[in-house]
């Protein structure tokens, strides 16, 4: 095979980097008491972690070779003084020896979290030494063409590296104005934005008094907890929308209370308790609501259950009354109380409708229809029809009044300051408004556990909530003067983390498809993609769009111009854009990942020409399946790039919000690529045979599954697949192209495929004590295998299908006859002995015909059948009938069963139903009978895995 690479000069990233101290620091960073500045900008969705960003930036543009400890030095990882030992091994070793410390985090590892150090001068100096040798004189570029949330940019300007940033969509744009331009040129402007803060709130806060009234103890409501009420079918009597009545359980604080009274009007009243006694609630339940967790509503005066289907209908004909069922009040010296509502707050709330429906403007603000999409389908399906919908009359007055004044006092700021610092101001300002829509709309709950309210985008989408919170944005803790203190904040850290003579980036908003940048002028790509549809970022943006556009359409005419954000040029897979056109031979989503797919390859191919040759390109992967992965290095090299590393690094939290059985990764896969200083003459490539480059294929990825295992990385076996792809397509790429016996072209899945049976079967050495599973028949070492490398019942129907396929199973054949899995949104998920066995204590003509396994039979085809089968003997009949019933069927010498038994007490999670039951097999008289042999860990609770939460032992 020729190496294409012998012109370039290695890169650091192309060597062995400090990925362990690195992923040590990502979830150092994850603390959500502290986080770095930019978070508190304004929402935003999937931000890389800081210590990756840095690796992936300073490693890209570093020789190869550079010291480790060097390396870290730079990133700010580890003391500056007073180790005896290299820092990575530090960083390791306070990592494990984390629960033993006295003190704080901070303390025990010695160093502040690298987000709140940036590189001295000297190092700076030091870095761009090292890299004007060997960039031929030049400090390097850097550019990220899908810079969302600013990440990757801002901390290429922290190390004086010449930066390029692009985003596409307005929103995140304006982070990345405050934080690439704004940060670096217009440095503090603390005292300019306070007086114009204050100017904002003192005009906006007289509009909107009269709508949250004060007592005469001065008493000003700052959050009106509301629900909604329909009318009961059967006595007339409003039923409020509440799942629960509490309003506040803080285990360190007062209980609070709303308990529903019914009127002789058929009217609902409501009697805030402060810290109930038994006495004050006598039979009444806090934690029985009206509604149920289907949504059914059950009237509280006759019982009468209201279905979910008619709920929504009451929704969409408009058919519903506000309720404010709690008032949670701010004192003149700033303490907080909660109270119940009034006549004078139903008042307030009827002037704001009144408002609406007799202020001209107002009656048409914000009126543009709500676009049919992935994630608007929901508020869509209970009335929410035009964007004014998604607040209630309350909120949206408020909002708009806040608009209205920032409009007018825009024109002022202009002829007091120059065009870039006036600028600012007003960006700062409506950051800080549109970052309190958040909280401040019907899709924004109540929490609780708090007393406070939630933010919409606990996930990420527009999910209903029958209980929201109006929010006074002028007084209180979430108002209009404390976020703009909040955002001041951050941006006053990110102006201070920037060197004194930093410039900005050079920032354009726009098609990554189409760059400004000119051919051959970027040293190296790092970018962070968005990847097929695990985010819809335009459909969500949007409620923040339309606000901002309201303030900045004339200050940013060009960014502002449409009414929504661009959905057509957007990089994901949206499968509702393509619903009109679909057809019988092709799905949707196939269209929608057809979609991206075209253009994620038009925008690698766009990177390959602004890139100087011996450029570098390293992108941020963190996508499960394998199509995603034939996707990009298809994209890749059809671009001309070289292949040249792949490294793992630990990037998330376990099980994050929102994310859990997503396509996304617990770690972050660094993908490099680079250009070569002369491409390939289609002409003159001689393709190889698939039989040449699968022996290399198959060793890449088990060398890399053995050295991963062997380095501590805390990765998931999922990860560890994953990651040994990257080796496996370097040496895909440069064999490529590859053709079969028949001269037909081979893809990269082909490779990948390769890849996954050799990880496979490394796990299953590393992790099945003494175990073949080979031996066992197909389906049962499918299914073992699922548990085996995915640790959870659902997971990704690719990832199933692929290890199917490794070992000649057809999970789709197998679905209706064995029952061994089900889909679930698309995925599998396994089923386990309950969803297979027909009930044993059920006369036979009485059991049920769609479960494939009958515990009375003498023989099954598969072990696991049997396995399962012994398993529903044994919970619904005893251990003594089992026995008889084991040894009727032989299995007290049936190595299989025992093999098969043997192999689900280690891959099955310990409070799955099924272990349990293993585990009652394996001991006790049955093990007598089946004479098992265990090694000392099988039973052990610190057993070796690699388990998502491993990655908090590491």
């Amino acid at each position: 095979m020729t190496d294409h690479n012998d012109d370039l000069k290695p890169l650091a990233i192309e060597g062995k980097l400090p990925l362990k101290a690195v992923g040590i620091e990502n979830l150092r960073e994850a603390n959500p008491q502290y986080l770095p500045p930019h978070r508190y900008l304004h929402p935003w969705f999937a931000r890389r972690p800081t210590p990756a960003s840095r690796l992936a930036i300073l490693a890209s543009v570093l020789p190869k070779g550079v010291k480790s400890d060097d390396l870290l030095d730079w990133m700010q990882i580890g003391p500056k003084e007073g180790i005896n030992e290299d820092i990575a091994s530090f960083v390791e070793r306070k990592k494990a020896t984390e629960n033993e410390r006295s003190g704080n985090l901070e303390s025990h590892y010695q160093y502040p979290r690298p987000f709140t150090r940036s590189p001295t001068k000297a190092q700076r100096e030091e870095l761009h030494e090292t890299l004007r040798q060997h960039w031929d004189g030049e400090i390097p570029s850097v550019l990220d063409p899908t810079a969302g949330g600013g990440v990757i940019p801002y901390e290429s300007l922290r190390y004086g590296l010449p930066t390029h940033a692009n985003e596409l969509n307005p929103v995140p744009s304006l982070i990345l104005k405050v934080m690439l331009e704004y940060a670096p040129e217009v440095g503090d402007i603390e005292s300019e934005v306070t007086k114009w803060a204050e100017e904002v709130n003192s005009r906006a806060a007289s509009k909107i008094e009269d709508y949250f009234p004060s007592d005469a103890r001065g008493q000003t409501p700052d959050n009106y907890v509301c629900t909604y009420s329909v009318q009961c079918n059967s006595c007339g009597t409003s039923i409020p929308l509440v799942p629960k009545w509490w309003i506040r359980t803080r285990s360190d604080g007062i209980d609070v209370v709303s308990k529903p009274i019914i009127e002789e009007d058929g009217s609902i009243t409501y009697e805030v308790i402060v810290d109930p006694s038994e006495g004050d609630l006598e039979e009444f339940d806090p934690s029985e609501g009206p509604v149920s967790r289907g949504g059914d509503a059950e009237c509280i005066n006759c019982g009468v259950v209201t279905e979910d289907d008619q709920v929504r209908a009451c929704f969409q004909t408009g058919d519903f009354e506000y309720e404010v069922y709690c008032v949670r009040y701010v004192t003149e010296d700033g303490s907080h109380g909660f109270r119940s509502p009034t006549e004078e707050d139903e008042a307030a709330f009827e002037a704001a409708e009144d408002r609406i429906n007799s202020d001209f403007e107002l009656s048409t603000f914000l009126t543009d229809p709500i676009p049919d999409g992935n994630k608007t389908s929901e508020p869509k399906n209970y009335g929410m029809e035009e964007w004014r919908d998604l607040f209630s009359p309350r909120q949206l007055v408020c909002n708009y009044e806040y608009v209205r004044v920032i409009n007018e006092v825009e024109p002022s700021i202009r002829e007091e300051y120059d065009d870039q610092t006036a600028e600012s101001i007003v960006t700062l300002l409506v950051l800080a408004f549109t970052k309190l829509i958040d909280r401040n709309i019907r899709l924004a709950d109540w929490d609780t556990t708090k007393g406070y309210p939630n933010p919409m985008f606990k996930g990420k989408n527009f999910a209903f909530k029958r209980v929201f919170v109006e929010n006074n944005i002028s007084v209180g803790g979430l108002d209009f003067l404390s976020s703009v203190e909040k955002i001041y904040g951050s941006y006053s850290e990110l102006v201070d983390y920037l060197p004194q003579e930093s410039q900005s980036a050079f920032l354009s908003v726009g098609d990554a498809r189409s760059l400004p940048q000119e051919n051959n002028s970027i040293s190296a790509v790092v970018a962070d993609p968005p990847y097929y549809s695990s985010i819809q970022y335009a459909e969500l943006s949007d409620v923040f769009y339309v606000w901002m556009r309201e303030c900045l359409q004339g200050v940013f005419p060009d960014v502002f111009s449409r009414s929504l954000t661009d959905k057509d040029a957007e990089a994901v897979a949206n499968p509702d854009r393509f619903t009109d056109v679909a057809g019988e031979g092709t799905s949707k989503r196939e269209l929608a990942n057809q979609d991206y797919e075209q253009k994620m390859s038009e925008i690698f191919s766009e990177l390959y020409r602004v890139l100087e040759p011996g450029g570098v390109m390293t992108v941020m992967f963190t996508h499960k399946e394998t199509d995603a992965w034939d996707t990009l290095t298809m994209s890749l090299i059809n671009s001309g790039f070289i292949i040249t590393s792949t490294h793992p690094i630990t990037s998330e939290m376990p099980q994050r919000a929102g994310m859990k059985n997503s396509a996304s990764a617990d770690s972050t896969l660094l993908l490099t690529g680079r250009k070569p200083h002369e491409e390939k003459d289609p002409d003159n490539v001689v393709p190889t045979l698939w039989s040449d480059v699968e022996a290399d294929t198959r060793a890449a990825a088990k060398e890399a599954a053995r050295d991963l295992l062997e380095s501590g990385i805390s990765l998931t076996k999922t990860d560890v697949i994953i990651s040994a792809f990257g080796p496996t397509l370097r040496v895909f790429a440069d064999a490529y192209p590859v053709v079969d016996d028949e001269d037909e072209e081979v893809p990269p899945r082909k490779a990948l495929e390769t890849a996954r049976e050799a990880v496979t079967q490394i796990l299953v050495d590393e992790y099945l004590e003494g175990m073949d599973v080979d031996t066992l028949d197909d389906v049962t070492e499918w299914y073992v295998l699922c548990w085996l490398v995915h640790e959870s019942e659902t997971f990704s129907y690719d990832d199933g299908r692929q290890l199917g396929l490794g070992i000649g199973v057809d999970i789709d054949e197998i679905k209706r006859s064995t029952k061994t899995w089900r889909k679930s949104r698309g995925d599998i998920s396994l089923r386990g002995h309950d969803g297979r066995v027909q009930n044993i204590n059920e006369k036979p003509e009485d059991r049920s015909s769609r479960l494939p396994i009958d515990p009375d039979d003498l023989s099954f085809p598969r072990s696991l059948d049997a396995v399962h089968a012994a398993m529903h003997v044994y919970d619904k009949k005893g251990e003594t009938v089992t026995i008889e019933w084991l040894r009727e069927r032989n299995y007290d010498t049936d190595s299989q069963f025992k093999a098969t038994l043997k192999a689900l007490l280690q891959v099955l999670p310990k409070n799955h139903e099924d272990w349990e039951l293993a585990r009652d097999l394996a001991v006790g008289r049955t093990s007598d009978v089946l004479d098992l042999d265990f090694g000392p860990n099988i039973f052990a609770d610190d057993r070796k895995d690699t388990s998502q939460q491993s990655l908090e032992e590491f």
